[in-house]
């Protein structure tokens, strides 16, 4: 099986169409698995989710920015940070501009539902019996320092302690990584 993982488009469908056109030239794939945040902070949301939603066996999972479209709620800075540091203030409107534009245009084109219905993370067994998790942050979690590039042997260890799986797949970072732990890649 020959799958492409993609994450953090964040409404940026130029990158998204160069990534595409890569793959279709190296020789296409069984399915895409997407690990979230599709439409928040770019300036093209809808071209995204147009794009996306029409390739064949995907797999979509829920990033932070898509709860936040999805729920209403904010990123950091956070009102009790602003009150803590009221330097945060022209950052937060920033913020809330920013998902106030992108919650009203997928909104008004109909996409709201599908963020509904996003999941927290999706399983897959391949043909070889090889069990991959993949999540958006981390097991359990959208949000958060997830399991990153600086994530410790043990923090990464406790991350992953309940889980059935062989190999995890993150987006989250910006950064792509490669790690191992407990045999788990």
């Amino acid at each position: 099986m020959k799958a492409a993982i993609i994450a953090d488009i964040h409404g940026n469908s130029i990158a998204l169409q160069n990534v595409l056109d890569d793959i279709q030239s190296l020789g296409n794939v069984d399915e895409y698995w997407f690990l979230g945040d599709y439409a928040a902070i770019g300036f093209d949301p809808l071209g995204v989710l147009e794009s996306i939603s029409s390739l064949p066996n995907t797999r979509f999972l829920r990033g932070n920015t898509d709860r936040y479209i999805d729920t209403g709620e904010m990123p950091w800075p956070e009102f009790a940070d602003i009150k803590k540091d009221p330097a945060l203030t022209e950052l937060h409107i920033h913020v809330a501009r920013s998902f106030a534009w992108t919650t009203g245009a997928v909104g008004a084109a109909g996409w709201l539902p599908w963020f509904k219905e996003l999941r927290l993370d999706f399983h897959v067994c391949l043909p070889d019996g090889t069990k991959v998790l993949g999540v958006h942050a981390a097991p359990g979690t959208d949000d958060g320092m997830g399991i990153n590039i600086n994530t410790s042997d043990e923090e990464l260890r406790q991350l992953i302690s309940d889980t059935d799986a062989d190999i995890i797949f993150v987006g989250h970072t910006h950064i792509p990584f490669d790690r191992s732990v407990q045999e788990i890649r």
